[in-house]
């Protein structure tokens, strides 16, 4: 939510590692976007139906449509920025998606995200090249990561024709 977020991403790979720059940075951001929830909840409603009307009631369409998989709608969201993230944070309790569904999807649906900015913070230190940013294990952890995240929505998806 705040500006040079992917800076903080980057310096959190460069000072910490993978492992622990990514917890790190999907903590904080996971806890940044559930502070805009709760302020949104609170005191954001008018704001976001002047700034977004359009989007807002696309976005209750959707949610209402998918509500008995809303966790996998969310975590499509969050992986693919279909919608805006500071959108998502403002507008979910708005259109009632519950802070549980928000949170998990949140908190599963940026770990490939961080684990890119993060892994380019430890490269940029030892960057000779472009190439060097793409080597085989990032490829295929990146890849595995990407599955993993979308797994939910491939079980939800097996009882349906």
């Amino acid at each position: 939510m705040i500006p040079g977020a992917v800076f903080m991403s980057l310096l959190a790979g460069a000072l910490f590692g993978v492992f622990k720059g990514v917890a790190l940075v999907v903590f904080t951001a996971t806890t940044g976007a559930s502070s805009c929830y709760f302020l949104s909840k609170l005191i954001g409603r008018p704001l976001v139906f002047s700034l977004w009307p359009d989007k807002l009631t696309f976005f209750q369409n959707q949610v209402a449509k998918r509500r008995e998989r809303l966790l996998n709608y969310m975590l499509f969201l969050r992986v693919t920025s279909t919608l805006p993230n500071t959108f998502i944070n403002v507008a979910s309790p708005i259109v009632d998606v519950p802070y549980h569904i928000f949170f998990l999807a949140t908190f599963i649906g940026i770990i490939p995200a961080a684990f890119v900015t993060v892994r380019a913070g430890i490269a940029l230190g030892d960057l000779q090249s472009v190439g060097d940013l793409y080597d085989f294990q990032s490829i295929v952890t990146l890849f595995l990561l990407g599955v993993l995240s979308v797994t939910p929505t491939l079980m939800g998806n097996k009882g349906k024709p």
